[in-house]
């Protein structure tokens, strides 16, 4: 996996983003920061991420997602192998939102 090099634009960029308080501000600074097709390429990966956590088969998730199963197998790979991101959050949403466990509903959501 290629390293990943912080700088104080980076920092910048980070900082600003934590200091965003609500989903209405992450919307506005996203929709100004990204195109729309970058902001639904992190929004897929995402939901990729939170049904790869929750045991769903690859497949499934492709079909369900309309995406490939190399896209879902590539944010598999940084899932588990990762710096960690994707784990971190998914671990602090468990808290939050209860079990990863599978569920009938985990198919359903996507959006």
């Amino acid at each position: 996996m290629e390293k990943f090099a912080l700088n104080k634009k980076t920092d910048s960029l980070f900082k600003a983003i934590i200091g965003l308080k609500n989903i209405k501000e992450a919307e506005k600074f996203f929709r100004d920061l990204c195109t729309i097709d970058e902001i639904t390429e992190m929004s897929e990966r995402w939901q990729i991420a939170r049904l790869v956590n929750q045991g769903l088969p690859y497949r499934a998730i492709a079909e369900k997602l309309a995406v490939s199963t190399t896209t879902v197998a590539r944010v598999a790979s940084w899932l588990y192998n990762g710096a960690g991101g994707y784990r971190l959050v998914l671990d602090r949403e468990n808290l939050h939102h209860g079990s990863s466990l599978v569920s009938k509903k985990s198919l359903e959501y996507t959006n």
